[in-house]
């Protein structure tokens, strides 16, 4: 049996936690670490937060004696994020070194801002470092799928901190022409890539995509967003490489966790982030092995601190050791998140992770766009399926995969939806723009059946 390498993340939150050599980590020195930072942080929060002081009831600020005792805070949302982010500004206007603006995939309000200084981004970069070096080493080149041309973006902090292990990152941007970029991947003996699922999957499907393999491309890092276990497994089948996945969001910082060499869950940047898995509706701590939401608190952010931070992910704790052999906690796969879930007419539960699975695992699909819509007859389920050639059987193939959704089966079974003969459109040029899937409720609009 092949020993697994263990994650670099342990040796490097030792030292980001001040361990000199021969001191081990350990679960105590690393909570004790995380304690003293989250106390700091409250405190830095109240002295320069309206926003917490708020939150607090104009109350001193908290002292945690122990970790758990976080659960006595309340939750910041992402509406506090819109709100007024100013309010959440701990550190002057002149000490922010990138402000981050987000606006949410069919939110209409105002979009949120993250703000860091120079010392938050910094911190990023040396995640970047030592979580990439996994997947590469020195001499490597590294094609980042993600926005990359504005200073201290996403790609522009991964690309810096590939340059610190002596590998290139080349920043090529979210994919438009599948064509381009797979050509870019040939020429360049490109070595690994970083991209977002959905678009990474076009290139493996492409008809262009087969001429990449294992000898050129060695890994695959995935990345914000959530990673259906279909593509997963089309990207290992199309091109015989490693696919990892990272786990992050702009409030966190970007970066927030990394698969090891495993590929069984992310490791987490502890040093710098405090995680918890609650139940989406009592809040409570969700326990080891139950799927709940997470729940993020930054640890040694100066500009913008988050406390108890809702990121509506949906994940559970791992109990069981990781195969690397690291001490650190282990956090399974995001599975979704909580708005991408749509309640039927009869009240069963319709997650975009199930329509994910069945459509994915079919050959040639590239992305699809699902929409619920009212009839005189109930419920409908509209799908448009996207590929990048044609495939004359799919839609009775889609048909078929549907019907063996435990919440499409139930729902048709008991007359509340019907789904409506699938929609293949070919496109073989372009991609779907990177924004956050979902499945599109028109049922506020009624519509009648022909």
């Amino acid at each position: 049996m092949t020993k697994v390498a263990r994650t670099p993340l342990e040796n490097w939150i030792a030292a980001r936690i001040g361990l000199k050599a021969g001191q081990g980590l350990t679960p105590a020195r690393l909570a004790a670490w995380q304690l003293a930072r989250l106390n700091e942080t409250l405190a830095h929060a109240h002295a320069n937060s309206a926003f917490y002081r708020d939150q607090w009831g104009g109350r001193a600020a908290p002292r945690l004696a122990r970790l758990d005792a976080v659960t006595g805070l309340p939750f910041t949302s992402a509406e506090a994020l819109r709100r007024d982010p100013l309010q959440l500004l701990c550190v002057s206007q002149s000490a922010v070194a990138r402000v981050v603006t987000l606006r949410t995939s069919g939110t209409t309000g105002d979009p949120k801002r993250i703000f860091f200084t120079a010392e938050d981004l910094e911190a990023t970069i040396d995640f970047f470092h030592h979580g990439m070096s996994t997947l590469v080493g020195p001499g490597d080149r590294v094609l980042i799928l993600l926005p990359g041309e504005l200073p201290d973006s996403v790609g522009d902090l991964l690309q810096k901190g590939l340059a610190r292990l002596g590998a290139q990152g080349i920043v090529h941007g979210p994919v438009c022409d599948p064509a381009l970029t797979l050509r870019a991947i040939a020429d360049q003996r490109i070595r690994c890539l970083v991209g977002i699922p959905v678009q990474v999957l076009a290139l493996a499907r492409h008809p262009d995509g087969a001429r990449i393999g294992c000898e050129t491309l060695r890994s695959v890092l995935l990345s914000t967003d959530y990673v259906p276990d279909a593509v997963a497994t089309a990207l290992r089948e199309s091109w015989g490489c490693q696919v990892f996945q990272h786990y992050g969001m702009t409030e966190m910082g970007f970066g927030g966790g990394v698969a090891c060499a495993a590929l069984s869950g992310y490791h987490l940047r502890e040093a710098d982030l405090f995680f918890e898995i609650v139940d989406p509706v009592s809040g409570q701590p969700a326990g080891n092995g139950r799927t709940g939401e997470v729940v993020v608190t930054t640890l040694t952010r100066r500009a913008m601190p988050l406390i108890r931070c809702r990121t509506g992910d949906l994940a559970a704790w791992i109990d069981a050791p990781c195969p690397c052999g690291t001490l650190l906690r282990r956090m399974a796969w995001v599975r979704g998140r909580r708005q991408e879930a749509r309640r039927l007419a009869d009240g069963i539960l319709l997650e975009m992770r199930a329509l994910d699975e069945a459509l994915f695992a079919l050959p040639e699909v590239i992305d699809y766009q699902a929409a619920l819509w009212q009839a005189d007859d109930g419920d409908h389920l509209r799908l448009t399926l996207v590929c990048a050639r044609a495939h004359e059987p799919l839609a009775s193939l889609a048909a078929a995969a549907l019907s063996k959704v435990p919440a499409i089966r139930a729902a048709a079974a008991n007359g509340s939806l019907r789904v409506d003969p699938p929609i293949v459109e070919v496109r073989l040029h372009s991609v779907q723009p990177a924004t956050k899937r979902m499945i599109d409720d028109q049922r506020n609009r009624k519509y009648a059946v022909n």
